[in-house]
């Protein structure tokens, strides 16, 4: 086979070139630098507000943590050049891990290079042919790449229908053990996993609960403790909690927190841990002192809580569909996923970032905007956000609702 034979084999499924020539491809953005955690200079486009950002505490740039992560790098260095096992561990790992055991209110904690590989990697270790998987539908891409991997049974119950969950649950023969997993907060919808009636269900059946906190941690909770906080349940109504430090968290890394035997289980059975190099010791130091401002300045917490409010007020106010309930992820349906790139494209060109999300990411006909609201953004920047949001979509949404009707 040629070079050329080969290569056309991987090219990408939608029109690249077109969507680049066009000015609708908005992907591998290079962004210049953070002015602050709202404002970007993205290169060849300039100043925007940022509102594709998962940095919901406004967290980024944060001096103490800037501090932290400068005198990490002092000491130890850009990285480890180890995994953890054999010469990648240092106290600093140990110390973040008890961070996170203490602020998850568990027994224990591991800590992974991201949190595609934490999930993959866990799930794949716990579960076997004998065991039974069952998954939200709308569960994250690394949830189903773990579930996959396993080789368990693998279930999928519809969005947030636990009556269809029960009905697996009830009709499974599966010998070995049974694992429920959802997102605490859906990614592309931004809406929340109905806890209690989950829980309640796995004490039920005996099933385990593993909730993925990767939009949750620092959002939900009275003081961003997470999904069980927002519901007044105990920490120990989820029997593993997944987190990521990419987000809220402004650092990177994915952890596990969990029972003590759960965690030396995966820190030698678990592939992503084994064969993964470790966390450098400045990303390390920073993550541990994010934790330590998420309890110690609340004012981050309540900023975006009055900012998701806000913006949920505005949106509604506008006439603008947000179907989500108490996160910082605001879906903005589109339907075809033109429309979004056009829409995303008319926002960008007036200095709001938001992002465009086609099918397959999300369900044919459901493309959408998805912006993401942090504690850094003001009042002036959410009604900009929501007024270029609107007439974008009275310029190119609004139309094809009504020439749709009129067919």
């Amino acid at each position: 086979m040629s070079y050329q034979k080969w290569d056309s084999a991987f090219e990408p499924y939608w029109p690249l070139q077109d969507h680049l020539d066009r000015g609708i491809y908005f992907y591998n953005q290079a962004i210049d630098e953070y002015e602050q955690n709202s404002v970007v200079n993205v290169v060849n486009k300039g100043r925007m507000l940022m509102f594709g950002s998962y940095s919901y505490l406004g967290l980024n740039k944060h001096r103490r943590i800037n501090e932290a992560a400068a005198n990490a790098l002092r000491k130890f260095g850009t990285g480890t050049h180890g995994v953890r096992l054999l010469s990648g561990t240092l106290e600093i790992h140990r110390q973040l891990e008890d961070v996170i055991r203490q602020f998850k209110q568990t027994d224990a904690a591991i800590t992974f290079s991201n949190g595609y590989i934490a999930n993959v990697s866990t799930i794949a270790a716990i579960t076997g042919p004998d065991d039974a998987i069952y998954c939200d539908k709308y569960n994250h891409a690394s949830i189903i790449d773990g579930c996959r991997l396993s080789n368990a049974r693998f279930y999928r119950f519809r969005h947030n229908d636990l009556g269809h969950l029960e009905s697996l649950l009830k009709n499974n023969n599966a010998k070995g053990n049974r694992l429920v997993i959802a997102d605490a907060v859906f990614s592309m919808d931004g809406d929340i996993i109905n806890l209690p009636a989950v829980v309640n269900l796995c004490e039920k059946y005996s099933a385990i609960l593993m909730i993925d906190e990767a939009h949750s941690v620092g959002v939900l909770g009275s003081s961003g403790k997470g999904i069980a906080e927002h519901f007044g349940l105990s920490p120990e109504s989820i029997q593993i909690y997944m987190g990521s430090m990419g987000k809220a968290i402004p650092s990177i890394g994915g952890y596990i927190a969990s029972t003590r035997k759960m965690c030396d289980f995966l820190a030698h059975s678990s592939r992503g841990y084994i064969y993964s190099a470790s966390l450098p010791p400045p990303a390390v130091a920073a993550a541990t002192e994010a934790f330590h401002i998420i309890e110690e300045e609340p004012q981050h917490h309540d900023n975006l809580q009055g900012n998701i409010s806000y913006l949920k007020k505005m949106f509604q106010l506008n006439n603008i569909p947000c179907t989500n309930v108490d996160s910082a992820i605001f879906p903005v349906i589109c339907g075809e996923d033109e429309t979004a790139w056009n829409v995303a494209n008319f926002c960008q060109s007036h200095g709001v970032y938001v992002q465009a999300i086609p099918h397959p990411v999300v369900p044919k006909g459901q493309a959408r905007l998805r912006a993401a609201v942090t504690a850094a953004h003001t009042k002036e920047e959410l009604e900009k956000c929501v007024s270029v949001i609107t007439e974008a979509y009275t310029q190119f949404v609004y139309p094809l609702q009504a020439e749709s009707r009129t067919r």
